[in-house]
C-alpha cells in the first residue's frame, strides 16, 4: 500500500496533475484576504502558502480546529489528549511556529518548545480562512515563524451592503458516534448602512474518545486501555476497563463566545470591536494517564484546567489614510489563563501550578499601491506579563504546602518591538518578485520573588536581544503552462520565558532510575534559520490540471535544544524525593531541515476533481562533526481523494495516509515521546473517509459521513492517544 500512496503521489505530479483547477477556484481562492501583510493575490507569492476556505471548512465538518488541520494534508498535527492539537511545519512545532488570529500573536511568553493545544481555542465555526506559511515567516509576522505561521482570520460583522436582510445568521449542529459529540454553533449578524454586529456561540460536549478496534494491516495492537483509576472515599483505586476501546478520561467541554462590532464614519473611517472569550472543562493529560508503574498506573490524576483565552482588539482603518496608504491599526488585550495539576497514584497531594498570561499589543499597518507593484510596511509592539503560583493540597484533610512554581514567582515580562517592510512587484506578465525585511529588539525581565522551595543561583535574569530577518523572492512564468519560484528567507526567535527560566521535571525519577530535571540557563541567545525554497507550477492551458511542488532546504543555528547541564557544579541532584539527571536548554550547534512537498489535482470531468498531496521532511541536528535525528520531524504524509459536486449535492471520499517512524529516528530529546510509541517506533497507517453534504431547502443543509471507515486501529506520530476509530456523524447547518 505504501509504494502504491507513493508512486501515485510523487509521479503523477510529472504527469501533470494539481492542486486547483477550475478558471473560476483559481480566481476566488488568490482573491481571499489572508493578511493584510500580502497581497490578495497570494499564488503570485514566490513562498508556499495554502489556504482553508470557510467553505471548505463548512464542508468538511471536523470537531476543532486542530483536527480541521490535521485532516487537511497540509501540515502535520500532534496529540497528547483529545482536547489539543499542535500543528507542526516542515519539522518545527509549538513556539518555533507561529500563530495568530485577526492579526494578533497567540505565541506568548510562555509558549514551549515541547507540545501546545491553544489552537484549539479558536472555534472552526468562526473562521473565513487560515492561511499556512511554509518556511520562516518572521519578516512578515515577527519572532517564532521559524518553520512557518498559521493566520487564521475569523468573520467580520457584514453591512447592508454585503447581506441581503439587516438580520442574518444560522446555527450549526453535529452528532458524532465515536465520542458521542453534541456541538451546537449559533451566529447572528445585524446590519446597517453604517453599523454592523455580529454575535457567534459554539458548544461543543465531546465524551470519552473510541479507538478503531481493527488491526493495522500486520501489526500488534496497541494502545488500549486495560484499566484506570477512580477515588472511591478518599482511597485511589485500579479498574478494569469494560471497553478497553474506550480511553476512559479523555472527555471535555468547551464553550466559545465571538462578538464583533463595527462603525463607519461619513469621512471613510471604518471603527471595529472584536471580543473572542473561550474557555474549557478540565482536560485530562490523556498520555500520563496512561503510563505504568509496577502492576498498576503511575498517576491518579493529570489535568489541565480550563484553558481560558480572552482577546479584545480595537481597530481602525482607512483607505489613503497617510501617504497614499491604507491604513490599519490593532490595539489589543489578551488574557491566558493555565493550570497544570497532578498527584501520583496513592499520593494525595494534588499539585497546582497555574500561570496568568496578559498581553498587550499595538501594530500598525499600511499597504500604498503603485502602478506595478505593492508596499506593505509597518510597526508592532508587544508587551507580556506573567504571573506564576503553585501550591499542593491533599485531598483528603485539605492540608497546603508550597511547592515549586514552574516559572519564576516574581515579576516576569517579556517586550518585542518591530518594524517591518516588503515590497512586491509585477515586473511584467511573467515576471514577479517580493523583498522584504524586518528589524527589531526584544527584551526579557525576570525575578524570583521567593526562594525557599527550590535555591537557584541567581534571584534575577535580565536579556535585551537585537531580532533580524529578510526575505527575497521571484516568481517567473516561462510560458503559461509553466512558472518556477524561488526564494530565500531567513526566521527568528528570541528566547522567552519558558526556554529561559523554567525549572520543570520532564522525567520523574524512581528508585531504580534517574529523572530529569531542567532549570533554568540564563545565557540563551536568539535561534536562527535560513531557508532555500525552489517551487515549479505546471498547468494545462485550461488551468484543469495544474501541479505544484515545492523543494526546500532550511538550516538552523543557535537552535535551543535540551542537553546535560550542571547545577551548582552538579551534574545529580535530588527534586521531589528523587535523584534526577540535571539539563538545561541551550545554544547547541547547527541542524537542518529538508525534504519537498507535492499537490496534484485535475478534473476528471466538469464535476469530478481529483486531488491529493504528500509531504517529506529530513530533520538532523549537527554537532561535532557528527548527526542526530532533529525532534518533531513528522513521517511523510498526505492526503488523496475525489470531490463530486453537482447543484445542490457534495460529496468526497479521500485518504489519509502517514509513513512509518523508525525508533532509530526518533530524537533523543525526548519530545518525540518515544515511550507513547511501540518498541519499534510508530507504524505506517492510513484511513478511508466520505463525506456528504446536501442542500435540503433554501438555507438547509444536511451533513454526514462516515470517517476511519475501517475502524484501524492508529496512533499519530509523538501523539499520547489512539486517533479515532469509526466515526458515523451527521448534522445540519441552517442560514437566513
Amino acid at each position: 500500500m505504501k509504494k502504491i500512496i507513493f508512486y501515485a503521489v510523487v509521479l503523477l505530479p510529472f504527469l501533470g496533475f494539481s492542486q486547483t483547477a477550475k478558471d473560476t477556484a483559481t480566481t476566488e481562492l488568490s482573491e481571499v484576504v489572508i493578511s493584510n501583510k500580502v497581497p490578495k493575490k497570494y499564488t503570485q507569492l514566490p513562498n508556499q502558502v495554502e489556504v482553508i476556505t470557510a467553505k471548505q471548512i463548512d464542508f468538511q465538518n471536523f470537531q476543532s480546529t486542530a483536527e480541521m488541520l490535521s485532516n487537511s494534508g497540509a501540515l502535520f498535527v500532534q496529540k497528547s489528549q483529545q482536547g489539543g492539537g499542535s500543528p507542526v511545519i516542515r519539522g518545527f512545532e509549538a513556539s518555533r511556529v507561529l500563530i495568530t488570529v485577526d492579526g494578533v500573536r497567540m505565541n506568548n511568553l510562555i509558549f514551549r518548545a515541547g507540545h501546545l493545544q491553544n489552537v484549539i481555542t479558536v472555534d472552526e465555526n468562526m473562521l473565513e480562512n487560515v492561511g499556512v506559511f511554509y518556511g520562516p515567516s518572521s519578516t512578515l509576522f515577527g519572532s517564532d515563524a521559524l518553520g512557518g505561521s498559521v493566520a487564521m482570520t475569523t468573520k467580520n460583522a457584514k453591512f447592508l451592503n454585503e447581506v441581503h436582510n439587516k438580520f442574518t445568521g444560522g446555527v450549526n449542529t453535529r452528532y458524532s458516534s465515536v465520542n458521542e459529540e453534541k456541538s451546537i454553533a449559533l451566529n447572528l449578524n445585524y446590519a446597517t448602512s453604517k453599523f454592523a454586529s455580529l454575535t457567534f456561540f459554539s458548544f461543543n460536549d465531546f465524551g470519552d474518545l473510541k479507538m478503531g478496534k481493527e488491526r493495522n494491516h500486520n501489526g500488534d495492537y496497541f494502545g488500549e486501555r486495560p484499566n484506570y483509576v477512580s477515588t472511591v472515599g478518599g482511597v485511589d483505586q485500579l479498574n478494569v476497563n469494560d471497553d478497553k476501546y474506550t480511553q476512559v478520561g479523555s472527555a471535555y467541554k468547551q464553550y466559545n463566545f465571538m462578538q464583533k462590532f463595527a462603525y463607519k464614519t461619513n469621512s471613510g473611517f471604518v471603527h471595529g470591536l472584536n471580543l473572542q472569550y473561550s474557555t474549557t472543562s478540565d482536560i485530562n493529560r490523556y498520555d500520563r494517564l496512561t503510563e505504568t508503574a509496577g502492576s498498576g498506573l503511575k498517576f491518579a490524576q493529570w489535568y489541565y484546567g480550563p484553558q481560558d483565552r480572552l482577546l479584545a482588539v480595537y481597530s481602525l482603518q482607512k483607505e489613503k489614510a497617510f501617504l497614499n496608504s491604507d491604513l490599519k491599526v490593532n490595539v489589543a488585550y489578551q488574557n491566558v489563563k493555565e493550570s497544570r495539576h497532578n498527584r501520583r497514584f496513592g499520593n494525595y497531594n494534588l499539585q497546582h501550578n497555574e500561570e496568568n498570561v496578559d498581553m498587550f499589543s499595538v501594530s500598525l499597518d499600511l499597504n500604498k499601491k503603485f502602478t506595478k507593484g505593492e508596499l506593505f510596511y509597518g510597526f508592532e509592539s508587544y508587551y507580556e506579563t506573567l504571573k506564576s503560583t503553585a501550591y499542593a493540597k491533599n485531598i483528603n484533610t485539605g492540608a497546603v504546602t508550597d511547592i515549586n512554581t514552574r516559572y519564576p514567582n516574581g515579576d516576569n515580562n517579556m517586550m518585542r518591538n518591530d518594524l517591518y517592510i516588503s515590497y512586491n512587484e509585477k515586473m511584467s506578465d511573467k515576471t514577479f518578485w517580493n523583498v522584504g525585511a524586518r528589524a527589531g529588539y526584544t527584551t526579557l525581565k525576570s525575578t524570583i520573588a521567593d526562594n525557599s522551595v527550590f535555591s537557584l543561583p541567581f534571584n534575577s535574569i535580565s536579556q535585551g536581544n537585537f531580532t533580524y530577518s529578510g526575505t527575497l523572492g521571484i516568481t517567473h512564468n516561462t510560458s503559461k503552462n509553466f512558472a518556477l519560484k524561488g526564494n530565500i528567507a531567513t526566521g527568528f526567535r528570541a528566547p522567552n520565558i519558558d526556554d529561559l527560566a523554567k525549572v520543570f521535571e520532564s522525567k520523574a525519577g524512581s528508585s531504580s532510575s534517574l529523572g530529569i530535571l531542567i532549570v533554568p540557563n540564563e545565557d540563551l541567545k536568539p535561534e536562527k534559520t535560513i531557508t532555500g525554497d525552489l517551487g515549479i507550477v505546471i498547468q494545462s492551458d485550461s488551468k484543469r490540471i495544474k501541479l505544484e511542488s515545492t523543494y526546500f532546504y532550511t538550516r538552523m543555528y543557535d537552535a535551543i535544544v535540551t542537553d546535560d547541564f550542571t547545577y551548582n557544579g552538579q551534574s545529580i541532584v535530588n527534586y521531589n524525593g528523587f535523584d534526577a539527571q540535571v539539563k538545561a536548554n541551550q545554544n547547541k550547534g547547527k541542524a537542518f531541515v529538508t525534504g519537498f512537498s507535492t499537490n496534484v489535482s485535475a478534473y476528471i470531468i466538469s464535476d469530478l476533481l481529483f486531488s491529493a498531496n504528500f509531504n517529506y521532511t529530513l530533520g538532523r541536528v549537527v554537532e561535532d562533526g557528527s548527526q542526530r535525528p532533529l525532534d518533531h520531524i513528522a513521517p511523510y504524509f498526505g492526503k488523496v481523494g475525489l470531490t463530486y459536486t453537482y447543484n445542490k449535492l457534495n460529496l468526497e471520499g479521500y485518504m489519509l495516509y502517514n509513513g512509518k517512524k523508525d525508533i532509530k529516528d526518533y530524537s533523543t530529546s525526548g519530545e518525540d515521546n518515544a515511550q507513547y510509541a511501540p518498541a519499534n517506533g510508530m507504524p505506517a497507517w492510513e484511513t478511508y473517509n466520505f463525506k456528504a453534504g446536501f442542500q435540503v431547502l433554501k438555507g438547509g443543509t444536511l451533513f454526514a459521513g462516515v470517517e476511519n471507515i475501517l475502524d484501524t486501529q492508529y496512533r499519530v506520530f509523538a501523539s499520547g492517544i489512539n486517533a479515532p476509530g469509526r466515526n458515523i456523524y451527521g448534522g445540519i447547518k441552517y442560514t437566513f
